[in-house]
């Protein structure tokens, strides 16, 4: 498989979410859209288009990515959760996936969406 190219931003912080756009942009990715909700994520997930994603795992509202990590691993799209907690925090069913630290850094946004491929 090659390096995922179109990427869905999950991020509830309007800061964070902007800053991995730049940081996508910069290592020629693009984001192809930027939801900080369960329901906006899937309106984009639905519209299609998306090579892989980026998920917050908690979301505001006590709302969890949980649900679109099923839509996207039902569509076979894969996706990375991005957590200030352990990885311990994301669901068992998940804990095969990548995982990326908060806070960010460019590199270590790299080396998760390479590790899709």
């Amino acid at each position: 498989m090659t390096a995922p190219k179109n990427i869905l931003i999950v991020e509830d912080e309007p800061l964070i979410a902007m800053m991995l756009e730049d940081f996508l942009e910069i290592l020629d990715k693009v984001a192809v859209g930027s939801a900080d909700c369960v329901s906006g994520a899937m309106s984009l997930i639905e519209a299609g288009g998306i090579d892989a994603a980026i998920l917050d795992l908690n979301l505001r509202g006590g709302e969890t990515s949980l649900p679109i990590a099923d839509a996207l691993a039902a569509a076979n799209i894969p996706f990375v959760f991005a957590t200030g907690g352990s990885h311990d925090s994301v669901a068992e069913r998940f804990r095969d996936r990548p995982s990326l630290a908060k806070p960010f850094t460019m590199d270590g946004v790299a080396k998760a969406l390479e590790a899709l491929a």
